[in-house]
């Protein structure tokens, strides 16, 4: 039977796995992103001794894997051909490790970096078709390479103030393997700055959001917050949610001791399970 709340799922090293498996195996199995792939070294070395660990851990677990790609100093929309490539390759990497893995999507970053007001930068007149044109060339190999493995991009929210260049980024490849994720967190400390508030933001996605990292903060840091613990909307959010036809992946990104807290919190609030 389908549960009648949204199935929360959560974000962990593959290590940390073995102490979760009871709660991940819960609803048919939780969604899971694994976040291994970040770290230069598991990128560069023999990663089946990971690989091996989380089949083990997992064995029996049916619920939706995905995994957190590498995203640190790689600004997919720079101006530098040779950049892009770099990125590109880091990128195809991090898919071979996310389909031995079996996972089904990755999360990279949003190249929308704030500067300016947030209704003028990234926008049509502003620099926004170069930058999607960017994008692009950097994803040239690598979506046909998504494609193949069975994988969906989703395109995390950072420094965006404003929904609408994500979503145009989005829309632009014209396909199902490429999505939007909104990270609450993130989009909470932007609302200091000038953007909308989270709910707003699934508003602006509507279909095109598949992916969610919830996470509180108390607009100044990007704290990684258990929900409950800073100022985002929970109610608003949840109730945005509400009427997308599809399910996104709701994925608890805290500190992991603050897991079962962040669980349990939303549980007693009666918005998801």
């Amino acid at each position: 039977m389908k549960p009648s709340l949204p199935v929360l799922g959560l974000a962990l090293p593959i290590e940390r796995l073995p102490e979760f498996r009871p709660w991940l195996l819960e609803h048919g199995g939780r969604d899971l992103e694994l976040q291994d792939a970040v770290r230069p070294e598991v990128l560069d070395g023999d990663w089946q001794p990971l690989v091996a660990q989380a089949r083990q851990a997992l064995d029996g677990y049916t619920g939706r894997l995905g995994i957190h790609g590498p995203y640190d100093g790689l600004w997919m929309a720079s101006f530098d051909p040779f950049v892009r490539r770099m990125i590109a390759e880091r990128y195809r990497r991090a898919l071979e490790l996310a389909a031995d893995l079996g996972a089904s999507h990755m999360v990279i970053h949003s190249p929308f970096l704030f500067f300016g007001h947030p209704q003028m930068a990234h926008t049509p007149g502003n620099g926004l078709e170069r930058e999607i044109e960017w994008v692009h060339d950097t994803l040239q190999t690598v979506l046909p390479l998504a494609r193949n493995l069975g994988l969906v991009l989703v395109i995390e929210n950072i420094r965006d103030t404003n929904p609408q260049p994500l979503r145009t980024l989005v829309q632009s490849f014209g396909s199902e393997h490429v999505r939007m994720s909104l990270d609450v967190g993130h989009a909470h400390l932007m609302q200091q700055l000038g953007g909308p508030a989270p709910d707003q933001w699934v508003k602006e996605a509507g279909p095109l959001l598949a992916h969610l990292h919830l996470q509180d903060n108390d607009g100044l840091l990007d704290r990684h917050w258990s929900p409950g613990q800073g100022g985002v909307n929970w109610r608003a959010l949840f109730a945005a949610l509400q009427p997308l036809q599809g399910q996104p992946r709701l994925i608890l990104e805290v500190r992991h001791e603050q897991l079962p807290v962040a669980a349990q919190w939303l549980v007693a609030q009666g918005l998801a399970c």
